[in-house]
């Protein structure tokens, strides 16, 4: 909270609100589910948080608020339901000495939230607080990375587990199913997307039915969660001996895999990963631009799947160390197949590195033979 409190300074705000989601838990420990009803944080810059919530779920709201940083004695402004709760904010606000100034809203809250927000403040410019909310989370501190290295590995077994499993015939169902079987034997919630052959060029799939059969590409995709953080791991793999053409295009995804891997350190542009990766795909003839490597390099990675900051041309934020990505290059040529490696890496004093071995190759996409 005083980092936040530190960046509302940095970007002119005198305060934050966050409805139920991710940032809120990360600053609250509170697990709220956004419905029609307002339930928000409001962190000021100067002075204590406190809370609008409905009068019903008052005790819910004070049993959870008293196991994080808002300790036993919360200031909790409810509202019964023929109450406008948005004036109950705008006057907590003005409790707190806002009466104008510049007001956060975190990216994700519902915009009824937001429009009421500001309908019943309107002295109060309502902005962006993602300056502050991505500005905390985006640096990771060492505990949270030692889950994040954990959720990976589990990820990476749960895949290992089942790929052995893996039988001419299976529809794309059935292998996701034992993923998700496989997550649950390790003690953790995840799942997988799986693609086959033509329908793994698409990068986030496709629903119709596929078999997997004898020579085929599968791209399976996805994570899990190990208290409240994410991993996001892509393998591809062929059962039996796969195309020529097939291998190559794996050997280039893994050059740029690699290629991203080394240009990500303290002090590049986010942005500069992203061209270092696709400089490769191009070069090796699958070019220009994003006609077959369809998508960004990477995401930022933590409590969400996808979170600030991206890998992505435009984007000219200088990476520091302990942020987390993703790195995901991929060769996607429509009507045939699609390959993608991804491993989810941390940027360190001085360079970066990968939570999980690279894949090596289509035949042995975990390094056991």
């Amino acid at each position: 909270m005083e980092r936040a409190r530190q960046l509302m300074r940095d970007n002119h705000l005198d305060a934050i609100v966050m409805a139920g989601g991710t940032s809120l838990l990360y600053f609250t420990n509170i697990h709220w589910g956004n419905s029609e009803r307002l339930f928000a944080a409001v962190l000021p810059a100067k002075g204590e948080p406190f809370y609008v919530c409905p009068a019903f779920e008052n005790g819910r709201a004070r049993e959870q608020i008293a196991n994080g940083p808002g300790g036993s004695n919360p200031d909790v402004r409810t509202w019964e339901e023929d109450v406008d709760p948005y004036q109950v904010l705008a006057r907590g606000l003005k409790d707190r000495g806002i009466v104008g100034g510049r007001l956060g809203i975190e990216e994700r809250t519902p915009f009824v939230f937001s429009d009421g927000i500001a309908k019943a403040a309107p002295q109060v410019s309502v902005a962006s607080a993602t300056p502050v909310t991505a500005g905390c989370r985006m640096i990771k501190t060492p505990h949270e990375l030692e889950l994040m290295q954990l959720a990976n590995e589990v990820t990476l077994q749960a895949y290992e587990a089942v790929y052995h499993a893996l039988q001419e015939g299976m529809t794309q169902y059935d292998f996701a199913n034992l993923i998700a079987a496989a997550y649950g034997r390790l003690g953790f919630r995840g799942e997988a997307s799986v693609n086959v052959g033509e329908a793994s060029a698409l990068p986030h799939g496709s629903a119709k039915p596929q078999t997997i059969k004898e020579g085929t590409i599968v791209l399976i995709d996805d994570g899990c969660t190990v208290e409240g953080y994410q991993s996001d791991i892509s393998r591809t793999f062929v059962l039996g001996k796969p195309t020529d053409k097939m291998r190559k295009v794996f050997d280039i995804v893994h050059q740029a895999q690699s290629t991203a891997l080394k240009q990500a350190r303290p002090g590049v542009e986010a942005q500069s990963v992203d061209a270092a990766a696709r400089k490769v795909i191009t070069d090796a003839g699958y070019g220009p631009g994003y006609r077959y490597f369809t998508h960004r390099v990477g995401h930022g990675i933590g409590m969400d799947g996808h979170e600030w900051p991206y890998l992505v041309h435009g984007d000219t934020l200088a990476l520091r160390a302990n942020m987390t990505f993703s790195d995901e290059p991929g060769i996607y040529i429509p009507g045939e197949f699609g390959v993608r490696l991804e491993d989810d890496m941390h940027i360190t004093e001085d360079g970066a590195k990968l939570f999980t071995p690279q894949s090596p190759s289509l035949e042995d996409p975990f390094g056991k033979t």
